[in-house]
């Protein structure tokens, strides 16, 4: 394998210092021959990738060169039909040069030619948002932090930011600190997922790409005209494409960028005011506005309510499911008034959990903070993914209860 100069001591970037030149055994072959002996030579021939294997012969147009594998010393270590060939067709050895620079090199070439071998799992990988690449860079990596950002930078031309993430998310308004690594400082951005366009400040929200396929999971649960609470709504990764499918959202988001970009987003994706209501409040008091909120639009005299709540905030979700204790407490005579009894709506809840035992981890949270236990044969626990060593992140899914929601006047 080629490799480029090691320089263990560069932290700031010098792309000259990346050059080298190696040579390999080449032959020189009539043009017009050139691609049936390439063919007959195929286990003998240079393979290496991004690396032409026939070149213009400097000395004539008549003849082409064709580059043989570059850990050949002499002909006398080609294969026995090889050499045949050569003899054969009269064809030529000859030394070739070839110049490689820091071009030629991939990001984790030029990486570990200036990190060290003692430093383990070098940091090529990175999430794209838009024009923005997002590392989480270890300590360890800080002294090369602007090299590894601007090599990233280099050899990605689809990216023009690279950032690092500072702190653990906001619990608050759900976003890290960053530090521009290289390239452009502009952290406004746009991303296209479930069929619908997101702008955004990547540094004042929360935004994770590699969260679509739950988006998408959940999105195909909701069916047009249903009527679904996104409590924890960000910038509207699952209420802009559930309301332009036809189904009705309640989208709230505490953090006031998150609310003004799901408003943008709404805008940029044409999604009518009767589809998607937004909100700008705590996540408790926007489910008990938004459940009086949809009651009322009903007239009051009759049963209506949410198909699904949605409480995408895994570092805390489960803490605000007491918001539904006794939250239909002034329709339970209604409620019992009808036959058959209507369907309660189903909360999806997600969550993190370090247990060997999940499942029994996050039902016994959930039940101690909304009091009573849920129906276990409907509901439904799905992973989502791995965040960190023995932490997973999930989403519980249950059907709201009578005993949950009914409860004696307070």
């Amino acid at each position: 394998m080629l490799s480029p100069p090691s320089h263990y001591g560069m932290t700031v970037l010098n792309r000259d210092a990346f050059t080298s030149t190696f040579q390999t055994l080449a032959l020189r072959v009539p043009s017009k021959n050139v691609t049936s002996i390439q063919k007959a030579l195929s286990r003998d021939v240079l393979n290496l990738s991004r690396i032409r294997t026939i070149v213009p012969d400097p000395e004539s147009n008549e003849t082409r060169v064709l580059l043989l594998r570059h850990d050949l010393k002499d002909v006398s270590d080609l294969a026995p039909g090889s050499t045949k060939l050569i003899e054969e067709q009269e064809l030529s050895v000859i030394q070739h040069s070839i110049d490689l620079d820091y071009s030629f090199w991939t990001t984790e070439q030029i990486l570990h030619a200036v990190i060290p071998d003692t430093i383990q799992d070098i940091p090529c990988a990175y999430t794209q948002v838009g024009h923005i690449a997002h590392m989480n860079l270890r300590e360890v990596f800080y002294p090369w932090k602007q090299l590894i950002g601007q090599v990233i930078l280099d050899k990605n031309k689809n990216i023009t930011s690279v950032v690092n993430k500072l702190n653990s998310i906001d619990t608050t308004f759900r976003f890290f600190q960053m530090e521009v690594l290289a390239g452009d400082t502009n952290m406004v951005t746009e991303v296209k997922e479930s069929g619908c366009k997101f702008r955004f400040d990547f540094s004042k929200v929360y935004w994770n790409s590699r969260l679509h396929t739950e988006h998408d999971r959940l999105i195909k649960l909701f069916k047009k005209d249903q009527t679904v609470c996104d409590v924890f709504a960000g910038v509207g990764p699952f209420a802009i494409p559930a309301a332009k499918n036809g189904v009705i959202v309640y989208a709230n988001d505490l953090n006031p960028e998150s609310y003004d970009w799901l408003k943008v987003n709404k805008s940029h994706n044409k999604i009518p005011d009767s589809k998607l209501k937004p909100y700008n409040m705590d996540g408790r008091d926007f489910i008990q506005q938004a459940v009086q909120t949809l009651a009322n639009a009903n007239g009051g005299d009759s049963w209506k309510t949410f198909d699904h709540f949605v409480m995408n905030l895994p570092d805390t979700a489960i803490e605000f499911l007491d918001a539904f204790r006794d939250l239909y407490q002034d329709q339970k005579v209604l409620y019992e008034s009808l036959c058959p009894a209507p369907k309660l709506p189903m909360v999806h809840c997600h969550c993190f959990t370090r247990s060997d035992d999940p499942a029994q981890d996050i039902a016994q949270r959930v039940e101690q903070v909304i009091g009573s236990v849920y129906d276990a044969s409907t509901s439904n626990l799905h992973w989502v993914r791995n965040v960190a060593p023995r932490k997973d992140m999930y989403c519980i899914s249950f059907y709201l209860t009578p005993e949950m929601i009914f409860g004696p006047t307070r």
